[in-house]
């Protein structure tokens, strides 16, 4: 091919930078050109009609002169008035109902503005007089032309977009890539349902079509929702109607279904049978990490979560923007979606602390391409390595730290117990005095419901390091608060990532005790409770979320297994192993000596935890060291069931290696 060849056949981004940006102008100087040109003829032949409406379309001789002097006028000031109130500076693509009102105050200005001239000119200046009638029906023929125009342009581009997408993707008879359509019925005909209906509508590549909503307020049962989809029915008459219509799949249209709601509708579903899906939560939508018709299949998240947790926004920020943070284990998976949520209030830099490289590397990638105008310093340090972490509080001086950095697995923990000592204790006391020296505004350590009545290693280091976090309270300035939590959906090495890839697998699901039950939390909702403890923690608290009922372990496996699209118990069997060293039955997020008060959140709560004698606490940590040091085992369990008289820890065990080796 000769070199000029080549050159006619450059792609259209290859043009240099200056010739796409003329392209780009061009182009909209084109388009407001059109738009100009259209909205003055709309003005212009909506003030001569409403000359003619008003003599009944026999004009006199006397009034062409003055219609004739008067148009000029009335269409500059109808088109500056529509320029001022922002009615012309809206993208025509996206009209809709929220846009009528600059029109209407155009239209308003106008009215005032011409009816004053009416009444104020002398009689010298009658041909500028306009009759109260004509500019009362011009004042609606123009403004609402106008906006009908945008209309208009909105719904013949929607429709062309539509069929060119049929046709790149389809065969024109109704399929998408030689699919056909899946009829679909939208469960919630609220605001989320329209907007989602109209984003399917906008969108002729998708291989669905509406045959209607489903909604239990029997007020719209039979109204029409949108472009003629009307309300069928309730959940009760889904199984008729599916069969009635040929249902293919139904999808949950509802941005904030309760846990109960998703759960009945799946059970249903499944009952009749018939594919569900759903729309993504209300959070993700906000965030701008999806669009409400990125519909897709439902998740154990949307089966165990709660309503999501309103954030005090104005406290966050006044405790984050303009701040340094450090957010210790940033790698992990609470403590990165940490280091997301708090770069959401432009920190002045934020302290990327793990020992892990790779996961540092994977969280500070993400979050420099995300924001790539913040700050962003990693670290790869051991918690533990004092030297290294009194340079970082000596050369950065973090005004916020938040403590993520831990040992969290029980039975792991219960074959290496000095490591969890050394990590969850040791470590979190090391940094939280370093926080107390170097006058850090407030310390936030992420801490478990197993420290309550522990009966594992992890539990009970974990319950020591919030005795240490109160104690620190009281001998330093710094706002000392540790956060409770239950389970983290989705978080490493939590039960749910074990029992999806075991059914990835053909199974069987391996459960330790059918009986077992524990609360569950999603990754998003525990790292933004931690930032609203940061925002108004006084010192000393532990904050628990309300985290609804316990779920049962069993009802957990066979739920995955069911959204898996397999049946319990025959295409995938589970399996009893018994409980591990360590575990319990049921957790528990608070114990009688703590004291519980509830906060201005209606779903967070206050727990003032007993503390321990500063001199009982410092002699306490020294004996833990020395345990550590010289590796005795039983001495440390029995030390710690002596210092925590709730705890209730085994014995030393030489086989636990084995064991979890082997489980």
């Amino acid at each position: 091919m000769m070199a000029h060849e080549i050159s006619q056949e450059r792609p259209r981004h290859d043009r240099p930078a200056s010739k796409r940006l003329f392209v780009t102008l061009r182009t909209h100087w084109l388009s407001a050109g059109m738009q100009t040109v259209l909205d003055v003829s709309v003005l212009a032949s909506a003030f001569v009609v409403a000359y003619l409406l008003r003599f009944e379309f026999v004009l006199p001789p006397t009034e062409v002169h003055p219609l004739l002097i008067q148009i000029p006028f009335v269409v500059l000031l109808q088109y500056v008035a529509l320029s001022l109130s922002g009615a012309r500076s809206a993208i025509w693509r996206y009209t809709g109902m929220g846009h009528i009102k600059p029109f209407f105050n155009a239209a308003l200005a106008s009215v005032l503005v011409i009816t004053f001239m009416r009444f104020e000119l002398p009689e010298a200046y009658h041909a500028w007089r306009i009759p109260l009638s004509v500019n009362l029906i011009d004042c609606m023929l123009a403004f609402g032309g106008t906006f009908g125009l945008r209309v208009l342009r909105r719904g013949v581009f929607e429709r062309t977009k539509r069929r060119s997408q049929v046709r790149a993707n389809g065969n024109g008879n109704g399929s998408v890539r030689g699919i056909k359509k899946k009829s679909v019925l939208l469960i919630g005909a609220g605001q989320a349902g329209v907007n989602t209906a109209k984003e399917i509508a906008g969108r002729g590549d998708l291989d669905l079509d509406i045959k209607g909503f489903i909604d239990d307020d029997r007020m719209k049962l039979g109204r029409s929702v949108i472009q003629g989809h009307k309300v069928l029915g309730s959940t009760r008459d889904l199984p008729n109607l599916v069969k009635s219509l040929g249902i293919d799949r139904v999808v949950i249209t509802i941005a904030q279904a309760s846990r109960q709601d998703i759960h009945r509708i799946v059970k249903l579903c499944e009952q009749i049978p018939v594919k569900v899906k759903i729309i993504p939560g209300l959070y993700e939508i906000l965030d701008g990490s999806v669009g409400i018709s990125s519909i897709r299949d439902v998740r154990i998240e949307d089966l165990l979560g709660r309503e999501p947790v309103q954030l005090d926004i104005e406290s966050i920020s006044r405790e984050l923007a303009g701040k340094v943070v450090m957010v210790t284990g940033a790698g992990g998976s609470i403590g990165s979606e940490l280091a997301r949520q708090v770069l959401r209030f432009s920190p002045t830099r934020l302290l990327l602390v793990e020992r892990a490289e790779f996961a540092l590397f994977d969280i500070d990638s993400e979050l420099r391409q995300a924001h790539p105008t913040l700050s962003i310093v990693p670290q790869v340090v051991d918690v533990a390595d004092e030297a290294r972490m009194r340079h970082l509080f000596d050369f950065y001086r973090p005004q916020v730290v938040i403590h993520a950095a831990a040992h969290k697995h029980v039975p792991l923990m219960e074959a290496n117990p000095f490591e969890a000592i050394k990590n969850n204790v040791l470590a979190t006391h090391l940094l939280a005095e370093l926080a107390g020296e170097y006058r850090t505004e407030v310390f936030v350590m992420v801490s478990t419901d197993k420290a309550v009545r522990p009966a594992s290693i992890m539990g009970a280091s974990k319950r020591v390091a919030e005795l240490v976090v109160q104690d620190l309270n009281r001998r330093y300035e710094t706002r000392y608060v540790a956060v409770r939590f239950g389970n983290v959906i989705g978080s490493a090495g939590s039960v749910i990532p074990i029992f999806s890839e075991q059914i990835r697998k053909g199974g069987p699901i391996t459960i330790t005790d059918k009986r077992m039950k524990r609360y569950f939390m999603t990754i998003p909702e525990s790292a933004e409770l931690v930032l609203h403890a940061s925002a108004i923690a006084k010192g000393g608290e532990v904050f628990i979320l309300h985290m609804g009922e316990p779920v049962r372990i069993m009802d957990l496996a066979e739920t995955l297994i069911t959204l898996s699209g397999l049946k319990p118990h025959e295409d995938i069997k589970i399996i009893e192993t018994g409980i591990r060293p360590g575990e319990k039955l049921y957790e528990e997020l608070t114990f009688e000596t703590e004291e519980t008060a509830a906060t201005e959140h209606p779903k967070i709560f206050i727990n003032r935890i007993s503390g321990l004698d500063p001199e009982a606490l410092r002699l306490a940590l020294l004996r833990l060291s020395g345990f550590v040091r010289e590796r005795d085992e039983e001495g440390l369990r029995s030390f710690l069931n002596d210092l925590l008289p709730e705890a209730h820890l085994n014995g030393h065990s030489q086989t636990l290696v084995a064991e979890v080796t082997a489980k």
